[in-house]
């Protein structure tokens, strides 16, 4: 039985270095999407709809690779982005708080 548990973490971690790139860039567009709420504290409409649709991907994606934390950080960006109102400085504050901490916890 744990030489099956330890093939499944391997193959993980595997998955997890060849993905990495896209996992980064993932980050790079939250980033991005925290740059621009922390200057003007509103997103262009395709901005906030990339970004959303990134945090979505990466909350369904990272809990399978063990990171809880982050998928609960993404899914709150999620949320955040996809509410029909206008974004305010807490708002801004609060996403570039959360993308430091997803970047933190997956140690990118």
């Amino acid at each position: 039985m744990a030489d099956a548990a330890d093939k499944t973490a391997q193959l993980l971690k595997t998955l997890w270095q060849k993905n990495l790139p896209i996992f980064q860039e993932r980050i790079s567009i939250l980033q991005q999407a925290a740059d621009e709420l922390s200057h003007t504290h509103s997103l262009t409409p395709e901005l906030r709809d990339e970004a959303a649709s990134t945090a979505h991907k990466l909350a369904g994606a990272l809990g399978m690779f063990g990171f809880p934390k982050g998928t609960d950080l993404a899914r709150q960006m999620e949320q955040l982005l996809i509410e029909p109102r206008e974004l305010t400085a807490n708002d801004a504050a609060a996403f570039s708080v959360w993308v430091k901490e997803l970047t933190q916890s997956v140690k990118i």
